[in-house]
């Protein structure tokens, strides 16, 4: 696959990723939407699917939608490095996309919210404690599971051009699904589980640059958080999956 066609295909999941993730997300915190108050559950069950769809539209790129599996894939030998800021910018200008969509599609809510200050959690994820150094060990710990089990899921293999096939069985990128839920569901609540650079940067970007009315800081100081963690998640799920004699 050319770089143009992974470039295109990691764009359009990521960005299906972000609106329907953070889509989720605004209809349960904006106050004049039907999903208000819906909970954590939905938020879980709503990222879940979002991924499920993201990936099936990216499958021909092999569905990455973020870099901390780019990067633990390149390190476990099934993509190619020269592919990887392929993917990286893709994914983080996708992201953005997906944010300023759920943007426009919940514009007259953020508009009506009665706390716009509030509305950064919409698009990006934070601490419910802060504290920098665990809420990174949150992040690689969530992430490490996320990627680690896509690369020792069954079937996975290495396809043309450097692109994974994941096998999942017969669930396909429904398994995904599973597994980003039981995530958010037990190593959510202290970070709100980003997981996924792209999924964290791109739409705080688009936050920091979106007219919403009332908007509050963006909280830079805390970006490089859910940046680094899944990195660091990524890679170590790479490189342990490649120690590992069964694989």
């Amino acid at each position: 696959m050319s770089p143009g066609e992974i470039f295109v295909w990691e764009l359009m999941g990521t960005a299906m990723l972000t609106l329907l993730g953070c889509g989720v997300v605004a209809n349960v915190t904006l106050r004049k939407s039907l999903g208000h108050n819906g909970g954590w559950l939905l938020v879980n069950f709503g990222w879940g699917f979002a991924v499920f769809a993201g990936a099936s539209i990216a499958a021909p790129s092999g569905a990455h939608l973020n870099p901390a599996v780019t990067l633990g894939l390149a390190v476990n030998g099934q993509v190619s490095w020269s592919q990887v800021p392929v993917y990286l910018a893709a994914q983080l200008i996708g992201a953005a996309i997906g944010a300023g969509l759920c943007w426009a599609a919940y514009k007259m809510q953020f508009d009506t919210h009665d706390d716009p200050a509030g509305t950064l959690g919409i698009f990006s994820t934070g601490p419910t404690v802060s504290s920098a150094p665990w809420n990174l060990v949150t992040e690689i710990i969530g992430t490490f599971v996320l990627v680690f089990w896509i690369i020792l899921s069954p079937g996975a293999t290495g396809g043309p051009d450097g692109v994974p096939e994941f096998g999942n069985a017969a669930l396909g990128y429904a398994a995904v699904t599973f597994i980003v839920i039981g995530i958010g569901a037990s190593l959510g609540g202290p970070t709100g589980y980003a997981i996924n650079p792209a999924r964290d940067l791109g739409p705080r970007i688009a936050y920091a640059l979106l007219p919403i009315r009332g908007k509050g800081s963006a909280n830079w100081g805390y970006s490089w958080v859910p940046v680094v963690g899944p990195i660091v998640g990524g890679v170590l799920a790479g490189l342990l999956a490649l120690a590992l004699p069964v694989h």
